[in-house]
């Protein structure tokens, strides 16, 4: 008994594994309730893996589904996808620390530890407060989108279906979760700049990341933003720009996806789907009719994904950035890696250097795996892979195909993205020894 007494005591103080466990047991219980007879409209259960699998999606705001979410949910099986979704992007932490704040309960120091390691914050300074600034700006921006989206929705749908249509798009754009109840994406929508700029924003802003916004708030100008928020900013801005222009110049003659478009639903479609790829699983074209450059690019613009403390996933574009960085340094022959007049720690390059590693492993190993328990092409499988643990959404049409085996490696795959590779190595691998010497340096030729 004290044996177990310990083991819980342990876990309760290591943050990383309290917040697996929490995002684990969201999950479970998406599962049992999307289980339900009540939640499929053909009155049958779904299925507990295929429940598993569309809860891990829902929770971890990945956006790959077995089923149809507009055709096969009833509107309590659509009402739970959107709430995992909402407590999913926002974090069970925040949402645990909103109820307590209702309650008027003090916030714990265990509590802080938490929110510190799931808000990626340096510090212990201001966690509550910030984790306020969270739920308003989060709520403020769904209720804004969801109002801009309702002027289409609501002549198109009537006043109920029209606001719900609205608010579950608003609310899964910016978690970046890509989920939608139209029945096919956003494809009727191809040439709408409206409906597109909108969902394209919603989902660009929850991808940058809490504490870039509060930055923001503070301080105005660029030049006075952390170092954080520069490299946020300036990566969006670059990848953005890049997949837009690159998908635009590979699938511009492609009559399959938007070569029978005039040059601006072309720019306004290439746009879209690069903002989306690197997070979100909404589509407004044939993603199964791309051609494999396209793939390949996607496959790299989804590895690399949004912002840390943000709704998105992937390795995350500081994490890009820094590897890059460091790369033009060591060209150089820096010893330091700087930029903006700053210089990172090399504290800060190992870290992105060993999460690159663990993502790549992991979608490798996957990617391996699947392609023995499933018939789908290898490039397929990467591209669903990476989507998955990019917690991205995307599909080349393969997921309602994949075997049990094939949907629980998925949903492993889901969960870990929106774990954080890292943040599981600490949580289950990580030892509290450490040594109090170092061993004698000695070179070895590399490259």
């Amino acid at each position: 008994m004290n044996y177990l007494k310990r083991k819980a005591l342990k876990f309760q103080l290591n943050p990383p594994a309290v917040l697996a466990g929490g995002f684990l047991s969201l999950i479970l219980i998406g599962a049992i309730l999307l289980n339900l007879p009540l939640a499929s409209k053909n009155g049958e259960s779904i299925g507990f893996i295929n429940a598993l699998f569309t809860s891990s999606s829902a929770v971890c705001v990945t956006g790959l589904v077995v089923v149809n979410t507009a055709k096969h949910w009833t509107l309590f099986g659509q009402i739970v996808i959107i709430s995992l979704i909402q407590m999913g992007g926002l974090g069970f932490m925040t949402m645990a620390t909103m109820v307590a704040l209702l309650l008027g309960k003090k916030i714990r120091l265990k509590e802080r530890l938490i929110i510190k390691e799931q808000l990626n914050q340096d510090s212990m300074g201001g966690l509550v407060k910030l984790t306020k600034y969270v739920i308003y700006i989060t709520l403020a921006i769904e209720s804004l989108g969801a109002i801009l989206l309702s002027f289409t929705f609501i002549p198109d749908h009537g006043w109920v279906k029209g606001i719900w249509f609205s608010v579950f798009h608003s609310i899964s754009a910016f978690c970046n979760a890509g989920f939608d109840i139209m029945g096919d994406s956003l494809v009727p929508f191809v040439g709408d700049p409206w409906i597109n700029i909108i969902i394209a924003s919603l989902v660009i802003l929850g991808g940058l990341g809490f504490s870039v916004y509060v930055d923001i708030y503070r301080h105005r100008k660029f030049k006075k933003l952390t170092l954080h928020s520069k490299i946020v900013i300036t990566m969006t801005f670059i990848l953005l720009l890049l997949g837009t222009i690159i998908l635009f110049m590979i699938e511009h003659n492609n009559p399959d996806t938007i070569g029978n478009f005039d040059n601006k639903t072309k720019v306004l479609a290439s746009f879209f789907q690069s903002a989306i790829t690197r997070t979100a699983g909404f589509n407004s074209i044939n993603l199964g009719a791309l051609k494999d450059t396209s793939v390949f690019l996607m496959i790299i613009l989804m590895f690399i994904g949004g912002s840390p403390g943000s709704t998105a996933g992937g390795i995350k574009t500081t994490t890009f950035g820094v590897l890059v960085l460091t790369t033009f340094s060591t060209i150089r022959g820096n010893r330091d890696v700087g930029v903006f007049n700053r210089r990172i720690s090399y504290e800060i390059v190992n870290r992105a250097l060993a999460i690159i590693m663990i993502a790549l492993t992991i979608i490798l190993i996957v990617s391996f795996t699947l392609s023995i328990t499933e018939e789908a092409g290898l490039l397929d499988l990467m591209f669903e892979t990476t989507s998955a643990f990019a917690t991205v959404g995307l599909t080349r049409g393969i997921t309602p195909s994949l075997s049990d085996a094939g949907k629980l490696l998925i949903s492993s795959t889901m969960y870990i993205g929106r774990v954080g590779a890292l943040t599981m190595a600490f949580a289950f691998g990580s030892s509290k020894k450490h040594k109090t010497y170092r061993e004698a340096e000695e070179n070895i030729t590399i490259g």
